[in-house]
């Protein structure tokens, strides 16, 4: 058995549990467009067939090209949520409260890994999201950026995810190390053969520039329709697989690329933010008591 098989166990024994035990299911099938439910994207990371583990130098991660590593620091934005009902008519969640509709995810902090929001009543099977920060809100100003956006929420060398030079956001940041980056290798001054991936570009505000915004788009009539009710939550369930970042429309090679900012071969790392994304289960009819 796989780890990742046990992982998923584990995830349908967590959800079975919380069914029995606490959950209060809808109880009426009628559907009211003019009240709002909570709906929410729970991302939980993995690497391969294996949990997001941070630093675990005694069992390393492999990609496809063979190359051991570790991971030290996972964060991305989450925006533009959409969600789709079987006839095809769609709602997208206001982008203002920003509070409300930008989420920064960090994979070393299990309570951020939900984007909650509120939708109309309905059975929707199909939900995307943007992996980043949309050319709109890029560009304006700094009293409509606020919280996650704020420009200068950390610092670029750790929890900063915002390019001062470049002015944009970086929408993707993942880092680790790996035996395979040589040490004078071009990118790692530190001689910890450490590799850096921060992936950002809206398109640019004067003049084109490179444009790294992935719209991801989730059908969930496989794995269950979310069902938003007034007074209760639904929650999609998506595996984001990081060792894709690797292995997705395109693989290559940590020794080759170690350190990948704001160049042409972002947008081949880009094209493999598609590939992250899988929709394990969804839980409807969760009282608002209850924590997911």
């Amino acid at each position: 058995m796989t780890n990742l098989i046990k992982w998923k166990m584990m995830a349908w024994i967590g959800l079975f549990m919380l069914t029995v035990v606490s959950c209060k299911k809808v109880e009426s099938p009628d559907i009211d467009s003019t009240k709002t439910g909570d709906f929410s994207i729970e991302f939980d990371n993995l690497v391969g067939d294996y949990g997001l583990q941070f630093n675990n130098t005694n069992k390393p991660y492999i990609n496809a090209k063979g190359e051991a590593f570790t991971v030290s620091r996972v964060q991305y934005y989450i925006s533009n949520i959409k969600v789709k009902k079987a006839d095809g008519s769609e709602y997208a969640v206001p982008q203002d409260p920003v509070e409300e509709s930008y989420f920064l995810v960090y994979g070393d902090n299990r309570g951020s890994r939900f984007a909650k929001v509120k939708v109309p009543e309905g059975d929707y099977t199909q939900v995307s999201f943007v992996l980043g920060v949309d050319s709109a809100r890029s560009t304006m100003g700094l009293d409509a950026r606020t919280g996650v956006l704020d420009p200068t929420t950390g610092d670029h060398e750790t929890q900063g995810m915002y390019w001062g030079w470049n002015s944009g956001y970086i929408f993707f940041k993942f880092e680790g190390n790996s035996p395979v980056i040589s040490d004078d290798q071009q990118g790692d001054p530190t001689g910890r053969k450490q590799f850096k991936y921060h992936i950002g570009g809206f398109g640019g505000y004067n003049a084109p520039t490179l444009n790294n915004i992935k719209t991801i788009t989730i059908d969930l009539t496989k794995a269950g329709v979310a069902q938003v009710r007034a007074g209760y939550r639904s929650n999609v369930h998506l595996f984001v697989d990081l060792m894709k970042v690797f292995n997705g429309t395109h693989t290559f090679s940590i020794a080759e690329h170690p350190n990948v900012m704001f160049s042409e071969y972002s947008q081949y790392i880009a094209d493999n933010f598609l590939d992250m994304f899988t929709h394990d289960h969804t839980e409807n009819g969760v009282t608002s008591e209850d924590q997911l």
